[in-house]
């Protein structure tokens, strides 16, 4: 899903920090953009449960539909749905390359994938909401591998450790160990 707004300005109406440029701007303004930012509000209980969809759907920046159809698959799924949901959108195709420290955004993973920089087990997928499955092996085209993004990630500058993922940088490779827990 493309967003035409300013990531800073989506950032700052949301509360969170959506990319690293963000962090400087919202620590800055830390409150929502706008003529009526700085007023003190009293949010209703929708209002937070709204705000919280829409921080998850922007982290993750997918759709409407496909955060409802997750949604839905975690509710018939066994255990919490919340649990599931953030288990299902973690194992997207961009949510591993950003969490495995190939992309520095999760823009930047979504553009990878589609740019068909990235195979999953020796195929090339170009479908940011690709499910992995554990034990699946995501890893950067060897042809892409000299391309100035792919050299900086290489380089560990991006490197985030997550427990469900085995992951070698300097080879640009990430292994799904398990299903990611909350």
């Amino acid at each position: 899903m493309n967003q035409t707004r300013p990531k800073v300005r989506l950032s700052r109406a949301l509360g969170i920090a959506l990319t690293p440029k963000c962090v400087k701007y919202f620590e800055r303004r830390p409150f929502p953009p706008g003529v009526h930012g700085r007023s003190r509000r009293k949010v209703s209980d929708y209002g937070t449960r709204l705000l919280e969809k829409q921080r998850l759907r922007h982290q993750y920046n997918i759709s409407e539909k496909q955060i409802r159809r997750a949604f839905d698959e975690a509710v018939r799924m066994p255990g919490k749905s919340g649990e599931n949901l953030v288990s299902l959108l973690e194992r997207r195709l961009d949510a591993v390359i950003l969490r495995s420290g190939i992309s520095r955004t999760i823009y930047q993973a979504r553009q990878h994938v589609t740019h068909r920089h990235v195979m999953v087990n020796g195929c090339r997928v170009d479908k940011p909401s690709y499910r992995l499955k554990p034990g699946d092996t995501v890893e950067v085209v060897d042809k892409s591998r000299e391309k100035t993004p792919f050299v900086v990630a290489a380089a560990g500058v991006h490197a985030s450790g997550a427990p469900y993922l085995d992951v070698n940088i300097a080879t640009l490779r990430a292994t799904l160990l398990r299903a990611p827990l909350r």
